[in-house]
């Protein structure tokens, strides 16, 4: 049985996203069909609409997404129809090298549905990140799915299959905040802020939102955020940082914007011996230039953070508990609610840096 749903597409480069028809196949072996039912709007979707990944056109966008288990296929025994869950892009395989070393949250060899959805015409579509989700229905991978309590809803459950997941994991997993550190980020988007939520989840003692709009500041005061930083023409970033920790730079910086004078400020920002995180997404254009004796002068970390280093049944169920127990306010994250009709103006506000997340409610 094919399923003709509504779905969000990018025909071609930087042209409108279009409302339109897509067909569903029943899942397949290892496969899963989901029925979405909200799905954040992400910087990656937008990326994937500029041409910024690829040019396997048209794509499927969306990507953080939660719904219901509609069917499964064969050999699926993880997830059943009616599992509420959230879609994930690191569906770990269980046998590559980093699996096998212990360390799935690197899976080299992801998962992704092997049958393709198509428009009326037959054309393939390639789902962002693998996913797809900006549709009423989308197939995936049935490891892709990761159970969570349907407790929470999936306005906010969504969220963490991608930005907030990729921030609070930049945080705990990848830069070990712990009690008691000092802690500097750069960017106060969704990602940063959800950094700042999860450095105060894990008890930092003092955490420094960094960014160039006063709203931003505002914003990430409300996860959790001690210091903020006005960044401005002239504003000396790491001296800022130094001022605000007893002149010794934080114990972890990380940096949620993803460019070479941002990555310069969170190295120069940090104590000696401190830890870098970059989770901001560079453009393959950049480049950066550092002394390499600055480098080993300064010793400690320098890391970059992928999918929050996250390993999804690990950290999805927790962090959902979190949010229930009103622990992790997720709820802060959702700027607005929205129909598939309305992501090209999301995109938009998104860029104007007006909204955290718009949400898709399907």
């Amino acid at each position: 049985m094919v399923h003709a749903v509504q779905g969000v597409i990018s025909r071609t480069k930087d042209a409108p996203v279009e409302v339109v028809t897509i067909l569903v196949p029943d899942p397949g072996p290892g496969e899963a069909l989901v029925k979405v039912q909200a799905c954040g709007v992400c910087h990656t979707d937008l990326h994937y609409k500029l041409g910024g990944i690829g040019d396997s056109y048209p794509y499927l966008l969306g990507h953080e997404a939660a719904g219901i288990v509609e069917a499964v296929g064969e050999g699926v025994t993880d997830v059943a129809p009616g599992d509420y869950v959230i879609l994930n892009w690191r569906a770990v395989c269980g046998s590559c090298r980093a699996c096998s070393k212990g360390q799935p949250w690197y899976c080299f060899n992801t998962h992704n549905a092997a049958q393709k959805m198509t428009l009326e015409d037959g054309t393939e579509l390639s789902p962002a990140l693998g996913i797809g989700a900006f549709a009423e229905k989308t197939l995936v991978h049935a490891k892709q799915c990761t159970k969570v309590d349907p407790a929470a809803p999936a306005t906010v459950a969504g969220l963490l299959g991608c930005g907030v997941m990729a921030g609070i994991g930049a945080a705990i997993n990848t830069g070990n905040v712990s009690k008691n550190d000092t802690v500097a980020v750069i960017g106060c988007g969704g990602v940063g802020d959800a950094a700042i939520a999860g450095s105060r989840l894990v008890g930092a003692r003092r955490i420094i939102a960094i960014d160039r709009d006063q709203r931003k500041l505002d914003w990430a005061k409300e996860f959790g955020a001690t210091h903020t930083i006005l960044v401005e023409a002239d504003t000396d970033v790491p001296a800022q940082i130094q001022a605000l920790t007893d002149g010794h730079g934080a114990d972890v910086v990380i940096d949620a914007v993803g460019r070479p004078e941002t990555w310069k400020q969170a190295f120069y920002g940090r104590d000696l011996a401190g830890t870098v995180v970059l989770v901001g997404v560079p453009t393959p254009q950049m480049q950066l230039e550092i002394p390499l004796l600055d480098i080993f002068g300064r010793g400690g970390s320098l890391k970059s953070s992928w999918y929050g280093d996250c390993l999804p049944s690990r950290d999805f169920p927790v962090l959902i508990e979190l949010y229930l127990q009103g622990r992790l306010p997720l709820d802060k994250f959702v700027s607005e609610e929205i129909s598939l009709a309305e992501i090209e103006a999301a995109f938009d506000k998104m860029h104007a840096g007006d909204v955290l997340r718009s949400v898709v409610v399907i």
